[in-house]
């Protein structure tokens, strides 16, 4: 009885095997995808296995994306928000919405969607040379604050009329989750989302091997024209983004000021931490963590990453002296690209 279950158990054996390899064979000869181009105001670029081209479908996405939240679209519905019209907010909205409400929560305020109109101030006196007043400052405290607006049902109630949301901080690596879902939902195994420097990965690239992802060595070059490599990190079925102060300056008084507003107090940060590079298991997530931490500055991070062990972090920073100086949570172990 034994000799025949057996003689029944070979074919199917061979079956199996012969199958395995099949597949295996399939897999390593499916072609990979690589589609690139414009969304969010910056570039795209989406490397991926598949037979088929999906970059009408993944474009689709993005646009959605998009009009939901482009401030720079009269017609979408982040817009419609600030222009104070009737609007039930979509699902997407209220995704990112109640992220960003956790994630300030979180860093007692370091992340803000509020914080635009600081922003702007700020932006005309960076390219003037003039600071902002005091008083035109303080002014602003009315109109932000993330505990300033909320999502009640499917509206957005605000405590005054002027307050402009704007999540471009958030934005891109939302999108990159948007289309890594889409890739899913159509049976991709390995794919790379990259969106602004935004990125999503999953599975292997076209070597066969884990996604290597560069971190840029911070220099002060506002042209972007240096992209050396401080790093190179290991990144599967991870979300990483990065956010940075060192092309984003100017000098006046001997003073270095940075684009980054902390939006407590109204005014360009000025510590010594210059890129913040984040890993989690969204990409939005990690977006909103990456601009957080360079509002809060080395310490106070380091302190939120303590409370949350499931993000990783890679911190690159200027010692006294003016030297670069790096900083990794202990999870980070192993990412690195030796």
């Amino acid at each position: 009885m034994n000799k025949k279950r057996l003689y029944w158990q070979i074919p199917f054996l061979l079956m199996l095997i012969i199958g395995s390899i099949v597949i295996v064979s399939y897999q390593h000869s499916m072609p990979y995808q690589h589609n690139k181009g414009f969304i969010f105001g910056t570039t795209y670029n989406i490397t991926y296995q598949s037979d088929e081209d999906l970059q009408p479908q993944i474009e689709a996405e993005l646009k959605k994306v998009n009009q939901t939240f482009s401030t720079f679209e009269p017609n979408s519905m982040i817009s419609l928000i600030n222009q104070n019209k009737s609007v039930k907010v979509n699902e997407m909205f209220r995704e990112v919405f109640t992220l960003a409400e956790t994630v300030s929560k979180e860093t007692d305020g370091a992340f803000d969607i509020t914080v635009a109109p600081m922003v702007n101030m700020w932006g005309f006196g960076f390219k003037t040379g003039q600071h902002p007043s005091k008083q035109a400052i303080d002014s602003l405290h009315q109109i932000v604050g993330y505990n300033k607006v909320k999502l009640v049902g499917n509206t957005v109630q605000k405590d005054n009329k002027r307050i402009m949301l704007d999540c471009s901080a958030i934005a891109k690596g939302y999108g990159s989750d948007v289309v890594a879902r889409f890739l899913r939902r159509n049976g991709v195994e390995n794919f790379m989302v990259e969106i602004g420097g935004e990125i999503v990965t999953k599975g292997n690239s076209e070597q066969r091997l884990p996604w290597k992802i560069g971190v840029t060595k911070p220099t002060d070059d506002s042209l972007n024209t240096n992209q050396e490599i401080q790093t190179v990190l290991n990144v599967t079925d991870k979300a990483m983004a990065t956010s940075g102060n060192y092309r984003n300056f100017y000098y006046k008084g001997g003073k270095k000021y940075a684009h980054t507003i902390d939006p407590k107090t109204g005014y360009p940060v000025q510590h010594s931490l210059l890129s913040a590079t984040v890993l989690a298991k969204n990409c939005a997530t990690a977006d909103a963590y990456a601009t957080s931490f360079m509002v809060m500055g080395v310490e106070r991070a380091r302190q939120l990453l303590d409370r949350h062990p499931e993000l990783m972090a890679y911190f690159i920073y200027s010692d006294t002296k003016g030297n670069l100086k790096t900083w990794y949570s202990p999870s980070m172990k192993g990412k690195y690209v030796e």
